[in-house]
């Protein structure tokens, strides 16, 4: 059977706008005016699914909530976990620490923030998605399809996996709020459909 697999980005929020790593203490990364705004006006056109998931972050939560979907928030779908880089902009830590986000960049093996290593976060995104191909069938129309409102780097490790490329094409793969990544996949094998807006989906 055909695996599908839908992930949504989330919408616009207060840390995307500001390139943060992530919810800082306290802050609890609301989706702006805009975002909220976009993803009210595509709620509920979804195909049916036999599973709904959302990583397990604010921005992701409220997304499907807005959306209208009652997904399962999933801990393997979390986003990767950058240490003492969380919730400090790019900006902020590339002047403090100019070595370590130069380490970060080039060495996908690396973690100078203390966290995860994107190299771990592959691994953990590429297990998740071959999990889905060895699923036995769901008894209705919905079988095999997967919707998932899932964190940027989440949807960038998945093409990473899908594509078999290396880890360092993850920095070349942009993931726009509020946009559509489909992959399908058989026998470990998956095929990649980006970018589509939300408006473009049928229910």
């Amino acid at each position: 059977m055909t695996t599908r697999v839908m992930f949504i980005s989330p919408a616009i929020s207060t840390a995307l706008r500001a390139a943060r790593f992530g919810e800082g203490a306290g802050d609890q990364d609301e989706l702006d005016a805009i975002g909220l705004r976009q993803a009210e006006a595509v709620r509920e056109t979804f195909p049916r699914a036999a599973a709904l998931y959302v990583s397990p972050s604010r921005r992701c939560l409220r997304t499907a909530e807005v959306l209208g979907l009652d997904a399962e928030p999933l801990p393997g779908l979390a986003p990767c976990a950058m240490g003492r880089w969380q919730g400090r902009t790019l900006d902020e830590v590339a002047a403090a620490e100019p070595q370590g986000v130069a380490a970060w960049l080039s060495d996908p093996a690396s973690s100078p923030h203390g966290g995860e290593s994107l190299l771990t976060l592959h691994t953990r995104v590429g297990h998740w998605l071959d999990t889905l191909t060895t699923a036995g069938p769901e008894p209705d129309d919905s079988r095999g399809r997967v919707i998932a409102v899932a964190e940027p780097d989440i949807i960038r490790a998945a093409v990473v996996h899908s594509l078999g490329a290396t880890p360092q094409a993850f920095w070349r793969i942009d993931v726009r709020p509020l946009t559509i990544t489909e992959l399908s996949g058989r026998d470990g094998r998956w095929n990649l459909l980006s970018g589509r807006p939300l408006h473009s989906v049928a229910p």
